[in-house]
């Protein structure tokens, strides 16, 4: 059994160990020691990682009781060695670990809902709920969550005896074999965990819940606390001032700014179709329809391409092809009539030139890839 040291004091970042086993594995070696700082993958959270003894440590896993230590190069057997863990990568993960049981506390306590599910990456962090939290309550549920930070709780960890276990109320997604390990914050949650936690909750800094999801008849809250969150905030904070300069705006007006100019697009598109259906009217109006399919290539969207083959067939083609795109990237069709079934004509156009789609007897839409020309030649017409 491996002395587990970062449960005697969750801010060790560097510990001295006897070497007991070293094994090849795969592209490294596995690395066994008599007590360790370095906490093993669980509870959703990775491993730490740094160095051991002058080789570097990129996985810990902890299996029947022994933690075993991947790394890059070999120790001796016997010797004793200096460990280092990575402290910024493990405080944040702290940050983020207790951040997660004030807030699962709260929901819990609010809502009655069960965290069942939690993952703790390099990048971001994630929990899962069996219950619907209201979109319009995440911001009192962090407001909350914060008030705790504020308070500088001191982070409790327990080892009740069986007796004592019986009698205390507290969260666990698993059955636990074995001495089970509590940690408390006063107020705010009681809950089964097998990580590190910082000592006190000023320590984590700052709770940011940054989005929300409907998952698996619940929800799952993205989250980030401490330096992780003061990062989003410069990144956002970075980009909305790039995005103020652009637009001549307030740093705080981006939004009312960026939805007046949608509304001005929005105007100067409906002006574009409008002038565009007249040019349309006008071109159609010029055109030879008197064969029995007639074929047009124009560059334009799909809403416009349907209207093309509408004003073919209202002043009286008897079937109506229009194109768009180009002969690299492929066409864009529709194919349509009024008194004509199109859908077998629609499925030979697609065996003829490696195409896709369908629709209804009296029009087909698709995509299909070759040469203007022969294109034109297949349908026959003008």
């Amino acid at each position: 059994m491996t002395e587990k040291l970062f449960y005697q004091d969750s801010h060790r970042s560097t510990f001295t160990a006897i070497v007991q086993e070293v094994r090849p594995s795969g592209n490294g070696y596995e690395i066994i020691l008599d007590r360790t700082a370095f906490f093993p993958e669980g509870g959703g959270q990775s491993s730490d990682t740094g160095s051991l003894g002058g080789v570097s440590v990129s996985d810990v896993q902890e299996i029947d009781g022994k933690i075993i230590h991947y790394t890059d190069g070999p120790l001796v057997e016997g010797t004793e060695v200096e460990g280092c863990i990575d402290w910024t990568e493990r405080f944040s993960k702290m940050q983020q670990h207790t951040g997660e049981h004030i807030v699962s506390g709260l929901i819990h306590k609010i809502y009655g809902y069960h965290n069942v599910g939690f993952h703790l990456g390099t990048d971001s962090v994630t929990l899962d709920f069996n219950g619907v939290v209201p979109k319009e309550k995440l911001h009192e549920i962090e407001q909350l969550a914060n008030e705790a930070v504020a308070k500088n709780l001191p982070v409790q960890v327990l080892y009740p005896t069986d007796e004592e276990l019986s009698k205390i109320s507290y969260r666990s997604k698993i059955e636990i074999e074995g001495q089970v390990r509590i940690v408390v914050i006063d107020g705010y949650d009681v809950c089964a965990c097998c990580a590190p936690h910082v000592k006190q909750t000023g320590e984590i800094g700052l709770i940011k819940l940054v989005g929300m999801q409907n998952y698996k008849g619940g929800v799952r809250i993205s989250m980030l606390c401490g330096f992780r969150a003061l990062e989003d905030y410069y990144q956002k904070e970075k980009n909305n001032r790039e995005i103020a300069v652009m637009l001549s705006a307030k740093e705080y007006e981006t939004a009312v700014e960026v939805e007046r100019l949608q509304e001005e697009l929005a105007m100067k598109k409906a002006k574009i179709a409008e002038l565009e259906r007249k040019f349309l009217e006008q071109k159609v109006e010029t055109l030879d329809i008197s064969s029995e399919i007639v074929c047009l290539f124009e560059e334009t969207d799909p809403v416009m391409t349907r209207e093309l083959v509408n004003l073919l067939l209202k002043k009286g083609a008897k079937m109506a092809a229009v194109f768009s795109g180009n002969e690299r990237e492929g066409y864009r069709y529709v194919l349509g009539s009024r008194s004509l079934d199109v859908r077998e004509n629609g499925k030979l156009l697609n065996e003829a030139f490696h195409g896709r789609g369908g629709g209804k007897p009296e029009m087909v839409q698709g995509t299909v890839q070759g040469k203007r020309e022969e294109i034109e030649a297949f349908l026959n017409c003008r």
